[in-house]
């Protein structure tokens, strides 16, 4: 990274202000950073969240109806309101807000009387396009107060913030995949029979609109079993349709050569392995985004949509970095996402477009470890942005700002 990390943070608390705004993105991304600076930097982190139930769906050990609760060492405020008044004692030294949410003013005035003042960061998307890279770390002072907020991105490259990965994220993930005992076992757990188990199998997580009954349709009609398994609420019109019953947790059917398999919602380090042990992944958002490429394996992202179709133009510049030379995986994405494929090229040619994709997916595998490797050259996310926080910490005590 760069020389403006050098700085050790001498910060202890740390407040992280969440707006759910994407179901379970916005939260996940947050609640894996929370808990990596608590358990990794013995950073005192509260986590203020306007959604606990949205929350309890990713961590089972939420209560929805408390006020402040303590969670794997992490202290949790429900985040009601934007009129609250606060003091300096309430301030962190670290304060960032996500994806640009509008933390309460009372709380920005008690930061600009601190001093030191707090780090404020708005920690913003996930994005692959290069003005990313121009934009990060700039400052933003307020324009009343004597306070600067700065932009901190995660992304690809080391003129970045990284992406979130815990230490011992890789460690745990070689092992799981080597050992074919303990990935029957966690199958099982989820309700798989040992032929499901000796199918290809997908995880599917995606938003509603989704072209599932195409999907369905071309992998029903293979010559080639394949297991489908899909967290309860995810896709339930389709999945419904399929099942001929509600989807609900242990419901299954196979049809031809595709089963599908609906899974109650799991604990994120639950999520994790099945994203480990499925052969595709499909994903949405950013945080089941970023853990599938932490997986290793092809997968498919369903990108949060976007007015005016901008969300294309992310994809795309995605898949540039990620996939130049694989046009299967690059076309396939593109359609699932009801973006345009290519000039000459019918749209819905489902069948051909997962033909290729599928003859492809060694290829593709191949392409994933790979990109590991070039993305852990980054650093982490979490580690990143305490290095930089204590660079601001430390100029702004040096100069008395």
């Amino acid at each position: 990274m760069s020389k403006m990390y050098s700085n050790k943070i001498q910060a202890t608390t740390l407040a992280i202000f969440c707006k759910v705004v994407d179901n379970y993105g916005d939260i996940g991304i947050c609640w894996r950073l929370a808990r990596q600076l608590q358990h990794e930097h013995g950073i005192g982190v509260t986590l203020w969240v306007d959604d606990l139930r949205s929350f309890q769906r990713i961590c089972p050990d939420v209560v929805t109806d408390a006020e402040v609760q303590e969670l794997a060492g992490v202290t949790v405020l429900h985040w009601r309101n934007q009129d609250g008044v606060f003091s300096t004692d309430d301030v962190a030294d670290i304060v960032i807000e996500f994806f640009g949410c509008d933390i309460p003013p009372g709380y920005i005035a008690a930061m600009a009387e601190c001093n030191p003042r707090p780090v404020w960061l708005n920690l913003e998307g996930l994005s692959a396009e290069e003005w990313v890279e121009g934009c990060h770390a700039l400052p933003s002072p307020h324009p009343r107060l004597p306070i600067t907020k700065y932009f901190f991105f995660p992304g690809f490259t080391n003129k970045t913030g990284g992406l979130l990965h815990e230490s011992s994220l890789e460690k745990q993930r070689r092992q799981f995949q080597s050992d074919q005992t303990a990935i029957k076992a966690f199958l099982a757990q989820v309700g798989l029979s040992p032929e499901e188990m000796a199918s290809l199998k997908a995880s599917l997580f995606c938003y509603p609109h989704a072209p599932v009954p195409a999907l369905f349709d071309v992998w029903q009609r293979g010559d080639k079993a394949i297991t489908c398994l899909a967290p309860e609420g995810v896709a339930t019109e389709a999945i419904q349709a399929f099942l001929g019953t509600e989807a609900r947790p242990g419901a299954a059917r196979t049809c031809n050569a595709l089963t599908v398999r609906v899974l109650p919602f799991v604990a994120q380090p639950d999520y994790d392995k099945l994203l480990w042990a499925c052969d595709l992944n499909f994903v949405r958002g950013e945080d089941s985004f970023v853990r599938a490429q932490w997986a290793g394996q092809p997968f498919i992202w369903h990108i949060y949509p976007q007015d005016e179709n901008l969300h294309h133009k992310k994809l795309r510049a995605f898949l540039q970095r990620y996939s130049p030379d694989i046009e299967s995986l690059r076309n396939f994405s593109l359609r699932w996402n009801d973006a345009r494929v290519g000039s000459g090229e019918e749209r819905g040619d489902w069948p051909a477009l997962w033909s290729r994709f599928a003859a492809d997916m060694p290829a593709i595998a191949r392409r994933a470890a790979e990109w590991q490797q070039q993305i852990l050259a980054n650093g982490d996310l979490a580690s990143n942005l305490l290095k930089f926080a204590g660079s601001i910490r430390s100029f702004t005590t040096e100069n008395k700002v």
